[in-house]
């Protein structure tokens, strides 16, 4: 870092950087500060520099697939481009023996270590449906972790069954809900809410739903989809939402930042947002990332999906440790014509080593696999 000594001094944020390298997390209002510098170079060598200390130069991606079982949502988020009303002609959702094939091809092609399951909000669905699709998971593939359902979808259920939320998780962690991914989240502040996704929980209930997946002893992700609506001081208000909860729950085992794409949905039909948010900001956000969650979360996701192979390179060496999972079978961000690609594991590797770093095959818990 001694290269970088001189530029600290002289930056606006030196201080907030000096801090970080000596173990002190930014609060709320260094965060902010952070997140209105343009002096992107700068922090990411910092978040780069906290993350080699950590990891060395070393970085993890999980082979899976993203099961995307129902497309059909009653909720009707502005950002989204994937769901159907139901009764709609492109209408679907897959039978327990289409899910069974799709991961058995998945798992003897790919030797898939978790499947990650996310849909629609589809009200015709009961909670046997997911149940019945877990146990199956975990008895026919027990090697393959199940990673599934957002906080909205916990939620859906428990308003179909008449239930509590805490009362779906505990059935479904019965039947072989390992982990939790943070969909839904994106930004936790419910001014923006009201704009992007009206109809969806609160950030209360996000929360809330987190919470108790916690409690009950199911992990999970979180994430943060930026680039359209919010303001500076709504990013820090998310990281803080998040900070706590994972000060009291230790539950988070990685966050993901990523990027709005405006094609296809109705934010760009309406002149809300024009187009994405671009590659410096990703690298900002996961820099930022690293930095409000050093010590705190572990794991901080590259976000290819959104971004592309190139752009997931330079996020590792801004404070990424983990490239994510090769999300063979991904429907929702295809539906808005951005996926860079469709990755395997291969193509992964390469990136990975193409940087000079060491890859870590990991399963549905960053436990290491393989090193290759």
């Amino acid at each position: 870092m001694s290269q970088t000594t001189e530029q600290l001094y002289q930056s606006d944020i030196g201080d907030i950087l000096e801090n970080s390298l000596t173990g002190t997390r930014p609060g709320p209002d260094e965060c902010l500060r952070l997140l209105e510098s343009n002096d992107i170079y700068l922090i990411g060598m910092v978040a780069g520099h906290l993350t080699r200390q950590q990891f060395g130069k070393k970085a993890s991606f999980v082979n899976n697939i993203i099961l995307n079982y129902t497309n059909v949502c009653i909720t009707d988020c502005k950002f989204c481009a994937f769901y159907r009303s139901p009764g709609d002609k492109d209408s679907y959702t897959l039978t327990l023996d289409q899910i069974e094939a799709r991961v058995k091809t998945a798992s003897e092609m790919f030797k898939i270590r978790q499947v990650l399951i996310q849909g629609g909000h589809n009200p015709d669905l009961k909670i046997e449906y997911y149940e019945d699709a877990f146990k199956m998971i975990r008895e026919k593939f027990p090697m393959i972790g199940v990673h599934g359902l957002s906080t909205s979808e916990i939620d859906m259920i428990a308003r179909v069954e008449k239930s509590s939320t805490k009362e779906i998780l505990s059935r479904l962690k019965d039947s072989g809900l390992q982990s939790i991914p943070g969909a839904g989240a994106e930004i936790l502040v419910d001014s923006v809410k009201d704009v992007i996704s009206p109809k969806k929980i609160s950030s209360d209930d996000w929360i809330r739903i987190m919470d108790e997946a916690h409690s009950l002893g199911i992990p999970g992700s979180a994430t943060m989809m930026y680039g359209h609506v919010e303001k500076n001081q709504d990013i820090a208000d998310h990281f803080f939402k998040i900070i706590k909860l994972q000060e009291k729950t230790k539950g988070f085992m990685a966050f993901i930042p990523w990027n709005f794409e405006p094609n296809n949905t109705l934010m760009k039909e309406q002149g809300i947002v024009e187009h994405g948010a671009g590659g410096l900001q990703l690298l900002k956000m996961i820099a930022i990332s690293r930095l409000v969650f050093d010590g705190l979360i572990p794991h901080i996701q590259s976000s290819w999906l959104t971004n592309g192979v190139g752009m997931a390179q330079l996020a590792l060496q801004y404070g990424a440790d983990d490239f994510g999972g090769t999300l063979i079978g991904e429907e929702v961000v295809t539906c808005t014509g951005a996926r860079s690609t469709e990755l395997t594991g291969e193509i992964i590797i390469n990136a990975i080593h193409q940087i000079g770093f060491q890859v870590e095959e990991r399963d549905n818990f960053y436990n290491v696999v393989s090193l290759l």
